[in-house]
């Protein structure tokens, strides 16, 4: 049988490989200091530079591989937190277009009561609108945030820095009720700003506005500008209602009519200013009443009945005759 068992090592093995390690230490320092190992460093260079290349190149491979993850990783969280960004910024943007928006409204509102220092103006943001038709016939009404409380009344007008709007037709103490002026039951005294004809501008189902009234025979042309004319008390003189896009006229007829595009859109209202120091007064006929018939007044207008006039004094009064008349015997 092979024995298995090994030789020991004795201290002369361990003596001898030393000794051999160390003639190969001076051997090649010997041959480093002469410049001879430098064929021998080349020759072991060409050997082990494949296997060098490759471990490199596999080592960078791996290398890169984890640092892309690495970069990958980061670059999500990076994405992730500049979409949060954007949504923020976005967010801000629009809460910036609709102050804008709104700082241009009322500076538009300020310059409309600049121009007239004589009206009081009160500046009132919409709460909601009212586009119906009930029992009796169409309505469209809107209503404000301001009432009684900010001296909001009844017969009110109300306006924007384009035009008239309408007017407070009920109030409390908070919230107010605007009669749009393109209700078929609205109306407003007005005149053309060219011709300086009167008429009467009443709303309509469609959405326009209607001007009737128009005396007939003097021209006037599409296109002219019309306005409040004060008449009746209603609304104050000058305000502007809408230009005229179109004519109708009837031969023979007592009246001409026109139809108004409204200066104000009242599709897009967001702010209005109610005139708080003009008071309303009634319709008043237009003309002179003839005696025995009864006075007319604009559509939906109210007549107030004028009282008879007062005793003349005797030195004023008529001579009228008087029938004669036998005395009563007593």
């Amino acid at each position: 049988m092979r024995s298995s068992d090994r030789r020991p090592r004795n201290w002369s093995d361990l003596v001898v490989r030393l000794f051999i390690f160390g003639l190969a230490a001076l051997l090649l320092m010997a041959l480093q200091i002469s410049g001879n190992l430098q064929p021998v460093q080349s020759a072991i260079t060409q050997l082990t530079s494949p296997a060098q290349l490759s471990a490199t190149s596999i080592t960078d491979s791996l290398t890169g591989f984890f640092q892309g993850l690495l970069q990958l990783r980061t670059l999500a969280q990076d994405k992730a937190a500049l979409e949060r960004i954007n949504a923020q910024l976005e967010a801000e943007i629009d809460t910036l277009k609709e102050v804008e928006i709104e700082n241009e409204q009322l500076r538009l509102l300020l310059d409309f009561a600049q121009a007239r220092p004589r009206l009081e103006l009160r500046g009132a943001q919409i709460v909601s609108r009212k586009i119906g038709e009930e029992s009796t016939n169409f309505i469209d009404t809107i209503q404000i945030d301001l009432g009684t409380r900010q001296g909001v009344d009844i017969g009110m007008p109300v306006v924007t820095n384009n035009g008239l709007v309408g007017r407070v037709s009920a109030v409390n103490e908070s919230v107010a009720t605007i009669l749009l002026l393109t209700d078929p039951s609205s109306s407003a005294s007005a005149i053309l700003a060219d011709s300086r004809l009167n008429g009467v501008v009443r709303g309509d189902a469609s959405g326009s506005l209607i001007m009737d009234f128009i005396p007939q025979g003097p021209t006037f042309q599409v296109g002219e500008v019309v306005l409040t004319s004060g008449l009746g008390g209603r609304f104050p003189k000058g305000i502007v209602i809408g230009t005229v896009t179109a004519i109708e006229s009837v031969a023979n007829a007592v009246f001409q009519k026109a139809i108004i595009a409204p200066s104000v859109d009242f599709g897009s209202l967001e702010l209005v200013s109610v005139i708080t120091n003009f008071d309303p007064a009634e319709i008043l006929p237009d003309v002179p009443a003839t005696p025995g018939v009864a006075p007319t007044a604009a559509p939906g207008a109210t007549v107030t009945p004028e009282p008879p006039p007062a005793a003349a004094p005797a030195a004023a009064r008529p001579l009228l005759p008087t029938p004669t008349a036998t005395p009563a015997q007593p």
